[in-house]
């Protein structure tokens, strides 16, 4: 082979590996760039996995799922648990969140838990041993109002307006959806043809605590609801005895609410309706009048007993048709415990301190001497 030929095949060979090396090296830069791409990958969805872990797994939950912490229950096996029980998405998100905060001394015992707690709510109620929550906002919702002035407070206190809260109460839908979900408390009787709204007296007055800016209102409706009804089934033994039902319960209960004043006592006012009831006499209570006419006035004049209405209990015996207010359980008992009495009559003072009499001459006394002499 002449020398030509020689480093011609040099040549070649030379490029032949320089060809090789640059594959190579394509090569190596393709699996560096598919590495790099592969952790960025991984790490955004690491990053957003640990994101989603950290937050409460159903912000809008309500429903509480039981929980029971063992004695001597390690951070590791608390973790585990609460995974295991749907109340956080992942264990060791919150096992090592619980680390960065240096908390790990919890307390055994049984928690109502939800999936709208954060970590921060679930780590002080472990701590505490009692269920801890920071409320967005709360609404509390007094003994003695109606639905309209529910929806005072509704307007005021939420993001909705009262005349949204009346759609939504007087809504056959919503009534029929919550005569289905509480069969037991919302029963026919709420659709008499005279009751003024189906569904007065049936949300139960207390406060209520929210952990999101804007719960739905059918949420906040429904919330009410099922609270009177889990009152009102601790008496279902007691309404079965007296051959009672839970309308006529809840509308005594609201009369009761309708005339207390600060130093009433339930009980007495409630043994004077029931004996007058007994006698065949109406009730003769002012507020059913004042529900009947749909005003709030001060005081119920002698022409206002008048008013053509099936609430009004000065023209009608018996109960009204329906409540007239929601009661709280304070009324409710003493609708279902009244004292034994021969009163027929009573009336409050100006100090809200109530007189009770057995005759009808006998509380004209008082009515002269308790209120015709201060006028």
């Amino acid at each position: 082979m002449d020398n030509g030929s020689k480093k011609q095949e040099m040549f070649s060979k030379m490029q032949e590996r320089k060809s090789e090396v640059k594959i190579v090296r394509k090569i190596v830069a393709i699996i560096a760039i598919v590495f790099v791409l592969i952790i960025g990958v991984v790490g955004i969805l690491g990053y957003n996995y640990v994101k989603g872990a950290l937050k409460p797994l159903d912000p809008n939950a309500t429903k509480t799922i039981a929980v029971e912490v063992p004695i001597g229950s390690s951070l590791s096996s608390i973790s585990t648990l609460l995974e295991k029980k749907d109340v956080i998405k992942d264990a060791r998100v919150f096992k090592y969140y619980a680390k960065f905060k240096n908390e790990s001394q919890f307390q055994a015992g049984n928690y109502d838990l939800t999936q709208a707690m954060t970590f921060d709510e679930l780590i002080e109620s472990l701590k505490t041993g009692k269920v801890y929550r920071k409320p967005v906002f709360t609404m509390t919702v007094p003994e003695g109002l109606t639905l309209e002035q529910i929806g005072n407070v509704i307007e005021k206190k939420t993001p909705y307006t009262k005349q949204e809260f009346m759609d939504l109460v007087t809504s056959d839908t919503f009534v029929q959806q919550m005569m289905a979900n509480y069969p037991e408390l919302v029963t026919e009787a709420v659709l008499a043809d005279n009751i003024r709204y189906d569904l007065e007296g049936y949300l139960y007055p207390a406060t209520y605590s929210y952990y999101e800016e804007k719960p739905s209102l059918q949420g906040i409706v429904e919330e009410m609801i099922a609270a009177m009804n889990n009152v009102v089934k601790n008496y279902s033994d007691v309404l079965a005895e007296k051959q009672m039902s839970v309308h006529q319960l809840l509308t005594f209960a609201s009369l009761l609410e309708e005339e207390a004043t600060a130093q009433t006592d339930r009980e007495t006012i409630a043994s004077v309706f029931y004996n007058r009831i007994n006698e065949g006499m109406p009730l003769q209570t002012d507020p059913t009048v004042l529900y009947a006419l749909g005003d709030h006035k001060d005081r119920v004049l002698f022409e206002d007993l008048e008013v053509d209405n099936a609430y009004n209990t000065y023209k009608n015996k018996g109960l009204p048709p329906g409540p007239i207010a929601g009661a709280g359980k304070t009324s409710i008992e003493a609708t279902l415990n009244p004292s034994q009495t021969d009163y027929f009559y009573f009336l409050a003072d100006k100090e809200g301190v109530n007189h009770f009499s057995k005759t009808y001459d006998e509380h004209l006394q008082k009515i002269a001497k308790y209120l015709q002499k201060e006028e």
